[in-house]
């Protein structure tokens, strides 16, 4: 039995994928100490860009790797790694987070750095 977090994340990627329209992804990790993000293209199967609060040049900035600034951070470094791997649209895949908190500061901070979603 799939409990309903799982449940929530199939769901958010079969209305990605219905509505990706051939572009690549950026999945988030949320986990209690840190955040994660990755611009992965299904279609190849490779991950193009990743950034999270694990990183030292990351971690260097931060008091904390848990919390709204850290997760801002995360989603500008994503944002200019993608640039780099010239990725400029992409779709949001929140898994089964909600669009709130960590979240919500990590696609913010994406979208100022120039990722369109």
């Amino acid at each position: 039995m799939i409990n309903l977090f799982e449940r929530r994340k199939e769901r958010v990627r079969i209305a990605i994928r219905k509505k990706s329209g051939g572009r690549v992804r950026l999945s988030v990790f949320r986990s209690g100490k840190h955040i994660y993000a990755q611009v992965i293209d299904d279609s190849k199967g490779v991950t193009l860009a990743q950034a999270s609060t694990m990183e030292k040049e990351v971690a260097s900035k931060l008091k904390s790797s848990a919390n709204v600034e850290a997760a801002k951070l995360v989603g500008t470094l994503v944002a200019e790694r993608a640039k780099k791997a010239k990725v400029t649209e992409v779709v949001f895949d929140r898994g089964g987070y909600l669009y709130h908190g960590r979240v919500k500061a990590l696609a913010e901070g994406a979208r100022e750095s120039g990722l369109s979603f």
